[in-house]
């Protein structure tokens, strides 16, 4: 198994996806921008669960720390054959109150980070002939949502990204698709405000794990088939 490079791995998502890969059978490279010990908890229980894990610290809008931890990690594990774009950051503002830093920030976290993540794992992925990028998007990129307008166009940006990276590199033995969460029961400070009065056809809101389990089935070798696509797991409140 190839290794897999998860950002943002240290909490919700990101975690439960370092740990489904692990199951799988992936060494796990773990890139966050600043909590050491929690990535190194989840570092923990990879190597509990019989992986090699290796943390880097780098923010991913940097585009030469981003190449630095690639390298490091593919050094430390192997080549890496599969990558999850999982970080970002979902503030909530009145658009009349977003600054220019506010913006760029967000979509300097999830699409530049998207964007210098792959171009730095996609070089080996070409040498190894395969390769698996995965996308975390989001159900409000899907729908639009008030107070986020940041996040909204950073995350829609994600689902173009993923369609154009998927067409050129579909012959070429490498996949590219997103996974869309809904309303995901995750550790946040509040309730956002896009969830409130929001009613879920299944009953409730998602658990990480059932994001990760979406990642982990496109990360396979029985998902080399799909291409380009957007698997939602939102518990039926978007449908598209």
């Amino acid at each position: 198994m190839p290794t897999a490079l998860v950002t943002g791995a240290s909490r919700n998502i990101g975690r439960a996806t370092a740990l489904a890969l692990a199951n799988a059978g992936h060494d796990i490279g773990l890139v966050v921008r600043s909590d050491r010990a929690a990535a190194e908890e989840v570092a923990g229980l990879v190597r509990a669960a019989g992986r090699r894990a290796h943390v880097e610290l780098a923010d991913v809008r940097d585009a030469a720390a981003v190449h630095s931890a690639v390298s490091t990690v593919a050094g430390s594990l192997g080549p890496i054959g599969v990558l999850v774009n999982n970080a970002a950051v979902r503030r909530e503002q009145p658009f009349e109150e977003i600054t220019d830093a506010d913006w760029h920030e967000i979509l300097g976290v999830v699409l530049d980070g998207a964007f210098h993540c792959s171009a730095a794992v996609l070089p080996g992925m070409l040498e190894l002939g395969a390769g698996r990028i995965v996308n975390i998007a989001g159900v409000t990129g899907q729908t639009g949502a008030a107070m986020r307008a940041h996040v909204v166009t950073a995350k829609a940006g994600i689902i173009g990204l993923t369609k154009a990276l998927a067409i050129e590199y579909a012959g070429r033995g490498i996949t590219v698709n997103a996974v869309s969460p809904g309303l995901i029961d995750t550790a946040r400070d509040g309730i956002p405000h896009h969830h409130k009065g929001k009613q879920i056809p299944v009953g409730r809101p998602g658990a990480p794990e059932e994001v990760a389990a979406a990642v982990r089935y496109l990360a396979s070798a029985e998902a080399a088939f799909v291409t380009g696509q957007t698997l939602n797991v939102n518990g039926g409140i978007h449908l598209g």
